[in-house]
């Protein structure tokens, strides 16, 4: 069967992984009781995970004809002949209105009603909740028709739990199982080892003895190699050669900078009790942070590219963490209202820092995650918000991966905003985790 992407937006995109099946039409009956059937309306219905019966009440609404699915036969009729093309744009219209998740777009949605008989869409994704525009005439239908509930994921912990212990049982009854083939392994071994050395010791007393002179000819080279030293040349020659030959020509020549200034004699610095500007007001000296933070900003606003800017921290002295949290303060501060589609734009900065802490054997995605949590704490409400959002595209975007971002938030403290913006992301992960599982 044909499949394609769910959501006309998602059409053209060849990795999409929620798909459907292409709709199918036959026409029944002539005359006054022509009726078209929508054959594969259960496997759509099925992809989109909404009952059939809403599409198809859905397509007797916007038609003005009469519409029924048969339960027991999985049959959907609409009166009237109508064209596959023109159902399926019907379709696409279903789909924005009571699949798609109204922040991200994801169809992977579940269908609330409130108290006040209100229809609400929640996204397992992002954790946003869409309202439905109820002057529709489908959900006074879905009022009286609700959906079933899904199972609770406390259910389907206790069955993953209980799967993890069975595999954990039969991984011990097959060490134990090892450990006996070991030992009667090593038993054999031991009683066809015991006569082997006895021939190896025979063959010992026969063999000729060594003479004093190869003795002292070893013991002399073994005190040759002892007296050779290892030497690092440490003058300002050799220093600059070291630091052209690492860094590029620009930060080669920041760096001789300092180390000139530092060899200056201590009596031409004359220390001030306060540095006044012009305007009278005192100057307040720049912490390490900030001073980092500027440093990387003149970098991007000389068009450094991300193998550049990778190159010049290199010889900075910060952790990776400091690092990671000045790049992300260069980069986005001051952002607000998509804040997450401006980390997937400048992703490349991130992952040229990221395979500079590998190389130095930082863990680079929990640097990483750490780093995007320091800035929305400090960032804006609008930005803090979108915290899901960008975890979500940088795990689409294989930055980020599964075990290490539920590993990051099970250290974090559940009370931080933060962490409660990403809960329902968290959330969704290991319940399509447990749900691959099942299947």
């Amino acid at each position: 069967m044909a499949l394609q992407n769910i959501g006309a937006s998602n059409r053209d995109d060849a990795f999409y992984r929620y798909k459907m099946p292409r709709m199918m039409t036959k026409i029944e009956g002539r005359g006054n009781g022509i009726k078209t059937n929508v054959v594969n309306m259960v496997e759509i219905a099925k992809a989109l995970g909404r009952p059939a019966a809403y599409t198809t009440k859905y397509f007797g609404c916007e038609l003005g004809a009469q519409s029924k699915f048969d339960e027991k036969t999985g049959t959907s009729l609409v009166n009237g002949s109508h064209d596959t093309s023109k159902l399926a744009g019907l379709l696409e219209n279903f789909i924005k209105k009571y699949v798609q998740c109204y922040g991200c777009g994801n169809p992977e949605t579940e269908i609330l009603i409130t108290k006040t008989q209100m229809l609400q869409l929640k996204c397992a994704a992002c954790g946003f909740i869409s309202d439905v525009d109820m002057r529709d005439k489908l959900t006074s239908f879905i009022l009286k028709n609700p959906p079933e509930q899904k199972k609770s994921s406390k259910d389907k912990k206790s069955m993953r739990r209980a799967e993890k212990e069975r595999l954990k049982e039969g991984e011990a009854a097959d060490e134990e199982m090892r450990k006996l083939k070991k030992e009667a392994a090593s038993k054999k071994k031991a009683a066809t080892t015991g006569t082997s050395k006895d021939k190896v010791s025979k063959k010992k007393d026969h063999s000729p003895p060594r003479s004093q002179s190869d003795e002292n000819e070893q013991a002399d080279s073994e005190e040759d190699d002892d007296d050779v030293q290892w030497q690092t040349d440490t003058s300002l020659e050799a220093a600059e050669k070291r630091m052209k030959e690492q860094l590029s020509a620009a930060t080669a020549d920041m760096v001789m900078l300092s180390t000139i200034e530092e060899k200056k004699p201590a009596v031409q610095v004359k220390k001030a009790p306060e540095a006044v500007h012009e305007n009278g007001n005192s100057k307040i000296p720049e912490n390490a942070h900030e001073k980092l933070v500027n440093e990387i900003k003149e970098l991007l606003s000389s068009g450094s590219s991300p193998t550049q800017l990778k190159t010049a921290l290199a010889s900075n002295s910060a952790t990776p963490q400091e690092k990671m949290d000045a790049l992300f303060s260069a980069l986005f501060g001051g952002a607000g209202k998509g804040f997450a589609k401006e980390v997937i734009k400048k992703k490349k900065y991130l992952l040229a820092l990221m395979m500079m802490q590998e190389e130095a054997g930082a863990p680079q995605q929990m640097v990483l995650l750490n780093g995007i949590e320091s800035f929305c704490t400090k960032a804006s409400t609008e930005a803090a918000k979108e915290v899901a959002l960008v975890i979500k595209g940088l795990y689409d975007e294989d930055l980020l991966e599964e075990d290490v971002i539920v590993e990051w938030y099970n250290k974090g403290i559940k009370s931080s905003p933060v962490l409660k913006n990403v809960t329902p992301f968290i959330e969704w992960l290991q319940n399509a985790e447990s749900e691959s599982e099942e299947e």
